[in-house]
């Protein structure tokens, strides 16, 4: 037997296959020719079989993959008036990413920079609908974030084992780039571990030459079973074809974490670490792989209760050999804070075994965005207004009369959420055209506002709701 290449041609994509045919004298003159007509038959049967696996991941992931739709505080024009060319001012900034859903109750795993400084968080399913959402917890180090909503007749994905991902393997990216809704893209598992883009604290992504574009933030990177793989989260420029999903195994214990407790909590032992650079290695007598340096230890820290010490070369955690920081890293936040694992140390070129007891990682807190604070209970609809003065109102090309114009806005409101601010003059509400103060503290008594609102030379509506 011997092999030959083909190519076959469907709907625009063209693969390549490798048929195994029987080595005789006629197919020998013939090599080179074009592909027989059995051949090019059974080129086309392979081609459609992995078309169809495709199809089917495309089909069961899709409907737990939505489009997040989130409004930031925006000083500047919006995309919509950039369109048009015009200089007005927006409310807010509109954003649009990806998210997946894995729990049947409405969990979402997403990215971090996503939602970050949102006023508000809405999701639109598959099916069309809607939704409201609200922030779980973030967590920046790892870039990811667990939003929630309420609906039926969820459908959540699979989570893989990212750790059994081969590279090589066919990935399916799912999301919203430049928010066109649930494009699927194809390409293979390129790399695994990859570390050191700067981008955030914890790093050690899936990298894939599936295509992925601003908007797929946050959406599934899955293999062809159709199971999570990762969570898209960066591009290395537009265009090259590198992408970087965070691992789904990562991703799960973050995400359990912020379910749980709202924050993430991560392991630690307290040292800090640098590479065996070939000199290193050369002047401490070791292979470049054998650990890690420890270079410092924090005082009171779990290490140097494991009588760890500066010099010592870590070359093993739980059992698991580590090469570098990225694989000390990730040996040691794969475990749980309250654990002991067990170290294995080389020092003057003898091994040692300790053990140490984790404790949590010294980190400041995440601060509470926005949209966070539309649950703490608000003073009405978070608003001052005064009475604009008639001449002033004229001079702004307003009716002379005393319009309600915005003094202060108290943060995390239903007037800070809808982008309201100081200085913002309102001309009518729930209808009424130049409303005057008394008549908006009226129809502000059911808890809801729909007003339009006067910024400069820009006009927009928008809704208060407690």
């Amino acid at each position: 037997m011997r092999s030959t290449s083909v190519l076959a041609r469907r709907s625009g994509a063209v693969f390549g296959l490798v048929l195994a045919v029987s080595a005789t004298p006629s197919l020998a003159r013939a090599q080179g020719a074009p592909p027989t007509a059995p051949q090019a038959a059974a080129a086309q049967i392979e081609a459609k079989k992995l078309s169809d696996g495709f199809v089917a991941v495309a089909e069961k992931v899709s409907p737990s993959v939505v489009q997040i739709d989130v409004t930031t505080r925006d000083d500047n024009a919006d995309a919509l008036t950039r369109l048009f060319g015009k200089s007005q001012d927006s409310p807010v900034a509109r954003g649009t990413g990806s998210g997946v859903i894995f729990t049947p109750d409405g969990n979402i795993l997403t990215n971090n920079h996503v939602i970050d400084q949102a006023l508000s968080i809405n999701v639109r399913l598959r099916d069309g609908r809607l939704l409201a959402a609200k922030l779980v917890g973030r967590d920046p180090a790892t870039d990811l974030a667990v939003i929630k909503v309420e609906g039926t007749g969820l459908t959540a994905a699979k989570l893989a084992d990212s750790d059994a991902a081969r590279v090589g393997e066919w990935v399916v990216a799912i999301g919203s780039p430049f928010a066109l809704g649930y494009t699927v893209t194809t390409g293979v598992l390129s790399a695994k571990g990859r570390s050191g883009l700067g981008m955030n604290q914890i790093e050690d992504y899936l990298q894939t030459d599936a295509s992925i574009n601003p908007g797929n933030s946050g959406g599934p990177l899955c293999d062809l079973s159709g199971n999570v793989l990762g969570i898209n989260t960066m591009i290395v420029g537009r265009g090259s074809g590198i992408g970087f999903a965070v691992p789904a195994n990562l991703a799960k214990r973050v995400a359990d974490q912020l379910l749980k407790n709202g924050k993430v909590q991560r392991a630690w032992i307290g040292v800090g670490i640098q590479d065996l650079t070939p000199e290193l290695a050369t002047a401490m007598k070791v292979d470049t792989r054998a650990g890690v340096i420890v270079n410092s230890i924090t005082d009171g820290g779990p290490a140097q209760k494991a009588n760890v010490k500066p010099g010592d070369i870590i070359a093993g955690v739980a059992g698991k050999k580590v090469a570098d920081t990225r694989e000390l890293v990730r040996e040691v936040i794969a475990h749980d804070v309250g654990q002991t694992v067990s170290l294995e140390i080389l020092r003057d070129g003898k091994r040692y075994g300790t053990s140490t007891l984790l404790t949590a990682r010294p980190e400041a807190a995440v601060p509470p965005l926005p949209v966070q604070q539309q649950g703490v209970p608000q003073s009405g609809l978070g608003l001052n207004v005064r009475d604009l003065p008639p001449q002033q109102a004229v001079t702004l090309g307003l009716a002379a009369k005393p319009l309600p114009v915005v003094t202060t806005i108290s943060p995390g409101s239903a007037a800070d959420r809808a982008g309201l601010r100081p200085g913002d003059v309102i001309v009518e509400a729930d209808g009424i055209a130049d409303p005057t103060s008394a008549q908006l503290v009226e129809q502000a008594k059911d808890g809801q506002l729909l007003v339009r609102i006067r910024r400069r030379e820009a006009s927009f509506y928008a809704v208060l709701k407690k």
